[in-house]
């Protein structure tokens, strides 16, 4: 008999540190043997957040597959600040050089609708401007 997919879910975990909690209870699945795959799997991200997408089973097993760590969390470390702006319009936390977003958007792309980097490195500007950070542009990195 053909397993029955019962629900999916999308968390995000601490790499190497998830635990049984009610984040996973509700799925229905054996969440020791989820956690224990999904830390040996995300061992060497060095704690980066880390999304995750469950697919639970109706015979309690599961199929998981790791996405690559949220833009606004490779920013802030990027930058070394704890949050974004409150007034992303009005207040500025912080300011990414050129290659910083293309680094982080090299990173992302496996992740993101496109294959072309520039477009990817305006995906991260614009969740870098929302999130109070100035973004150097092209013409200021030559002044330089």
């Amino acid at each position: 008999m053909a397993k029955k997919l019962t629900r999916v879910a999308k968390l995000q975990f601490p790499a190497g540190q998830a635990k049984p909690g009610p984040s996973l209870a509700g799925l229905g699945i054996d969440m020791v043997g989820f956690t224990r795959s999904f830390n040996d799997a995300t061992k060497d991200r060095n704690g980066d957040i880390v999304p995750v997408i469950i697919k639970a089973y109706s015979d309690r097993s599961f199929e998981f597959e790791l996405k690559t760590t949220p833009t606004s969390v490779m920013i802030k470390k990027a930058l070394g600040i704890k949050s974004g702006s409150q007034k992303s319009k009005k207040e500025i936390v912080g300011k990414l050089t050129i290659d910083q977003i293309k680094e982080i958007a090299k990173y992302k792309m496996q992740d993101l609708n496109t294959k072309d980097l520039k477009a990817a490195m305006r995906m991260v500007i614009g969740t870098a401007k929302n999130m109070g950070v100035d973004v150097e542009t092209e013409k200021d990195g030559e002044n330089k």
